[in-house]
């Protein structure tokens, strides 16, 4: 395992309950920040990833009431990964899928419950969280490297500002405007800026990138429950946050009966909803 200075810092204080950087591969933005909660049992984890349009972002800021949590029995993990401007889809996705095993790995030494693994974020973040949600198990009992042994799998999901899919020509047809033209879009499946998704042609590679990218192409019965947020200021032509995006998710996810809440608002309004929902699903008492 590598381990950044900072975090071997970290760990040397007595009583600490946050480590900085942590390394769960060689890029130097394979790192982790990990917020431990004082427990004397496993602690559940909700593994919070930046947005940015997978073109910036840090995990320098958390979206979470952490207080909150920690005191809750809940620890946290704010990760970071490589941008598209290293390369693009899978490497976001499967950034934080290492990372996701990386934290299982190492669970007995941060006293964390592996089999309890919660995600979520805002935009990009609130799509790798339904990302990790709703794709099939990356885990390879056969590997010769115990961290790919590892599940990729959650318990549930929290998205905030999500886009249920990111095919282009999906995208126009559940939000208005030009949303599916996003220069986001382009960078992550590695097209050209000025490629036009209605009149130039999809090579199967990038449609093949499209497809694992989901996430309602991955939706299946046995994926798990999602809490997602839309903002209603969102409601405009051409936002890429559009609420659309969580009614669709919603519709799809009742059609294959798994479980969908939605709702419009606020973090803040919403922030004691959305711990106990995170408890809920992880067998916690209120």
């Amino acid at each position: 395992m590598l381990v950044t200075s900072a975090a071997r810092a970290a760990e040397s204080k007595p009583g600490t309950a946050r480590l900085r950087n942590v390394a769960y591969g060689k890029h130097k933005a394979q790192v982790f920040d990990l917020y431990l909660a004082k427990s004397d049992k496993p602690t559940p984890l909700v593994v919070f990833i930046h947005g940015g349009g997978f073109r910036g972002g840090s995990k320098k800021r958390v979206g979470l009431p952490l207080a909150a949590y920690l005191n809750a029995g809940i620890s946290v993990a704010s990760i970071e990964y490589r941008l598209t401007r290293i390369g693009h889809y899978p490497m976001q996705h499967h950034d934080c899928a290492r990372a996701i095993r990386h934290l299982r790995h190492n669970a007995k030494k941060y006293n964390l419950d592996k089999t309890r693994f919660a995600a979520t974020g805002g935009s990009a973040g609130a799509g790798l969280s339904l990302w990790l949600g709703f794709h099939d198990d990356l885990a390879d009992p056969k590997s010769e490297d115990p961290i790919a042994r590892e599940s990729t799998r959650i318990t549930c999901a929290m998205p905030t500002n999500a886009q249920c899919t990111y095919d282009p020509l999906e995208i126009k047809k559940i939000v208005p405007g030009n949303a599916y033209n996003h220069p986001a879009l382009k960078a992550l499946f590695g097209v050209p800026g000025n490629f036009n998704w209605d009149k130039d042609p999809i090579s199967k590679e990038v449609q093949a990138r499209i497809d694992d990218c989901g996430p309602l192409s991955l939706l299946t019965k046995d994926d798990c429950p999602v809490y997602i947020v839309n903002s209603p200021r969102a409601a405009r032509p051409g936002n890429i946050h559009h609420p659309n995006f969580g009614k669709r998710l919603e519709e799809e996810m009742k059609k294959v009966g798994v479980e969908c809440v939605r709702r419009l608002s606020g973090k803040r309004a919403l922030a004691t909803e959305r711990l106990d929902w995170f408890k809920k699903h992880f067998k916690m008492s209120k």
